[in-house]
């Protein structure tokens, strides 16, 4: 083992996607940490945890928390390293821009609510508005 690895406190990065699906379906499903946390026999505060990444799941609590989420275990995978396993496949900095987003409280809540908006003249307006907000960010 190198010296970086020794040194190296990073989340790894199958923890932090792994962590992020379980955040993104407890959040679809409208549970909080703390109702998840007491259903898997946990703190909200390990719950936490395992949502950043900074603790990994085991194998028996992830099948726990698939089971309190009503979610295959390989939901939680869904999407990393998807290039590595599909020959030819090749995920766009575009797509990685979009599933991070996706993967944000922000991103949850606009994805939910963005369909139920009837009106298509209002949904191009907020698009419009969105796109013009982010104009000015890079201006």
């Amino acid at each position: 083992m190198n010296d970086t690895a020794k040194t190296d406190r990073s989340p790894n990065p199958v923890d932090l996607h792994v962590g992020a699906r379980v955040r993104m379906r407890r959040k679809f499903l409208g549970l909080s940490q703390e109702g998840l946390a007491e259903t898997i026999d946990l703190t909200f505060q390990q719950v936490q945890k395992y949502e950043r990444g900074s603790n990994r799941i085991s194998a028996s609590k992830l099948y726990e928390i698939a089971k309190a989420l009503k979610a295959p275990v390989a939901y939680f995978f869904e999407g990393y390293g998807a290039s590595d396993t599909v020959e030819g496949f090749s995920e766009s900095e575009s797509e990685q821009f979009v599933h991070g987003f996706l993967m944000t409280t922000e991103g949850i809540e606009l994805a939910e609510a963005f369909p139920r908006i009837k009106n298509s003249k209002h949904r191009r307006r907020l698009l419009e508005l969105v796109r013009s907000l982010a104009e000015d960010e890079e201006a």
